[in-house]
């Protein structure tokens, strides 16, 4: 009976259309961070859905005489995201409707509950957030870390109801954003170094040592993609300079390859260096569509 019941959703599985479901705190993580392996996947035809747990309202980099405030921000952020979504091949947002830099203090469980009913609705294969160290310690990058992961755990209790009362789904593969020393060197050599005082203490991005990421993913064909969805994010990026007059081989560098931990995996294991978020679960055939916004229990369509 146990044996037949696994077949049954062995082959219900491979009729399914492959889908990846990035889970992260603000607008520009998921160009910043996972753009060249969202444009990759996108681009194969594997439908890739995001949250976004913030609009990233207190975000602001130009002269505070300036800031339109959080209202207003949180807009043009909300607006530029949708613009890298489109740009990278996104086929949903979600925001969950939380405030920038107060993620940390949300309820866990009401934060894990609108994952939760998400990750039930888009039936993912394979999900990625932050890992624990959240890049460089930032308290909404941890914060989200740790509801994805609780989230991706209950999704699969059949006991467990969501908002919608929807069937349980398990999540094959999940997988920590695990920057590797080179990464964060490519990275640091353009925006220099990322800090952050959190009581008092100074969190710097430090890297993961190679032995640590189980993934790479190689990106390279996938960085032009990758920084026009940077550009995209115009109130973020422009402290910087013009990202666009780097040299190619610099900008195959900062923005191609990324590399990831995986947490745990239904179809694959072991020491060998994993170089596809979905090995293990190549076959399914899949379907492309348009991007849709959503933001609570209101669904609208994006640009």
């Amino acid at each position: 009976m146990v044996k037949d019941l696994a077949i049954k959703e062995c082959e219900e599985a491979m009729e399914d259309p492959l889908k990846l479901l990035a889970i992260f705190a603000h607008p520009d993580d998921e160009a910043l961070g996972a753009g060249s392996t969202i444009a990759k996947y996108a681009a194969e035809g594997i439908q890739v859905y995001l949250v976004c747990a913030t609009r990233g309202e207190r975000g602001w980099t130009g002269d505070e005489k300036e800031n339109p405030g959080m209202t207003e921000l949180g807009k043009t952020r909300e607006g530029e995201l949708l613009c890298a979504a489109e740009v990278l091949g996104i086929k949903q947002v979600y925001f969950l409707d939380y405030v920038d830099g107060d993620l940390d203090k949300a309820k866990p469980i009401e934060a894990m509950n609108s994952i939760i009913t998400i990750i039930r609705e888009v039936r993912p294969q394979v999900a990625v957030s932050f890992g624990p160290d959240g890049v460089y310690g930032h308290p909404d990058h941890i914060a989200i870390s740790q509801f994805a992961t609780g989230a991706c755990m209950l999704a699969a209790d059949q006991t467990y109801k969501d908002a919608k009362d929807l069937p349980a789904h398990r999540i094959s593969k999940f997988y920590y954003f695990a920057n590797s020393k080179t990464v964060i060197q490519n990275y640091m050599s353009v925006f220099g170094e990322i800090q952050m005082d959190i009581d008092g203490i100074i969190r710097s991005a430090i890297g993961w040592d190679d032995w640590m990421y189980t993934t790479t993913i190689d990106g390279s064909a996938y960085w032009k993609t990758a920084l026009k969805a940077v550009n995209c994010h115009k109130s973020q990026v422009a402290i910087y300079g013009d990202l666009n007059k780097l040299s190619e081989e610099r900008s195959a560098a900062v923005w191609g390859t990324r590399t990831y931990y995986r947490v745990f995996s239904l179809v694959n294991g072991g020491r060998q260096r994993e170089t596809d978020l979905f090995e293990g679960l190549r076959g399914a055939s899949w379907a492309k569509g348009g991007i849709h916004v959503r933001s609570g229990n209101n669904a609208r369509q994006g640009p």
